[in-house]
């Protein structure tokens, strides 16, 4: 199990309409999720400064192969849609992200 944080802008006025929809996520993209190896998917608000921090634990073994499986499932295209344009990402992201990759620095059970 490999542990994963990244971190993205929030646009303020989007905030109260993003917690809506996370409130009552599609179950075909919360399938997606796990078909992916994706488990224990939380996404954290920090106001005022409009940060949303996304932690989960990936449980398979090619990463780069389930985010594009992801990335094709048209529910899960039809969902970024939607929250894409309510986000600000980084300036500081790596070419090709959209959530900027945090490194996992500690860890204590």
């Amino acid at each position: 199990m490999q542990r994963m944080g990244s971190i993205l802008g929030i646009k303020p006025e989007a905030i109260a309409e993003y917690k809506r929809i996370h409130a009552d996520v599609w179950p075909e993209v919360l399938a997606t999720i796990a078909a992916c190896g994706i488990k224990n998917y939380t996404i954290f608000l920090k106001e005022p400064e409009n940060l949303l921090f996304a932690y989960f634990e990936y449980h398979g073994t090619d990463f780069a192969a389930d985010s594009a499986k992801m990335a094709a499932d048209p529910k899960t295209q039809e969902w970024w849609s939607i929250c894409m344009p309510m986000q600000a990402p980084l300036e500081t992201r790596k070419d090709g992200e959209w959530w900027a990759q945090m490194e996992d620095v500690f860890h204590v059970d």
